[in-house]
């Protein structure tokens, strides 16, 4: 189903600015009831809707035992790669609430495709845990990671809390954030 809907985005005409045709999917970002964000991917993958939800292991401590447990990065956050008509079907859930806007509109915020590419493979990859930074951050030196399991990927070199690490922005939720060694990236020029 999947390929059949890439087929008609690409037979369209483009303006050359990504846009596409009316009918093009975009990534949003569906706000859901806490808790409920792994419910509402199962829902979206069961109606054929393509979606990402951002999970880490992390090692939980109790008093008796240590267990590893996959732990949602962005709480109530849903990612939906869909298209107008799916984009209607996703807030016909209970568990979804509204789309994430940026201040002052009342469409919803599209995150770019390249921006959701870098973010995931940043989570697939990194061996390390991945951090989201929503307080500004000054605009770090283009890099590509030359090491390590990052390798290719693109971001910026930021400094946190004294720390160099590799960020990726996404449109309004800031910047992923991962540790990155200086002698594991190259800069790049724009």
């Amino acid at each position: 189903m999947i390929l059949t809907s890439q087929k008609s985005v690409n037979a369209g005409p483009s303006n050359g600015t990504g846009e596409g045709v009316a009918h093009s999917k975009r990534w949003y970002v569906a706000m859901v009831r806490m808790h409920h964000e792994k419910k509402v991917a199962e829902r979206l993958d069961k109606m054929g809707i393509e979606n990402f939800v951002p999970v880490q292991q992390e090692i939980h401590q109790w008093s008796d035992r240590r267990k590893k447990v996959e732990a949602v990065l962005l709480p109530m956050m849903v990612f939906v790669h869909v298209d107008p008509k799916e984009r209607m079907e996703v807030l016909s859930f209970s568990t979804v609430s509204r789309y994430m806007v940026m201040r002052g509109e009342s469409t919803p915020a599209v995150i770019p495709d390249e921006q959701m590419a870098r973010f995931r493979f940043m989570l697939d990859y990194s061996e390390e845990a991945v951090c989201m930074n929503s307080s500004p951050l000054a605009r770090g030196e283009k890099v590509r990671v030359i090491k390590g399991p990052l390798t290719g990927l693109v971001g910026e070199l930021v400094n946190v809390d004294g720390k160099t690490k590799i960020a990726v922005r996404l449109n309004l939720l800031g910047c992923a954030c991962v540790d990155m060694p200086i002698g594991y990236v190259e800069s790049v020029k724009s």
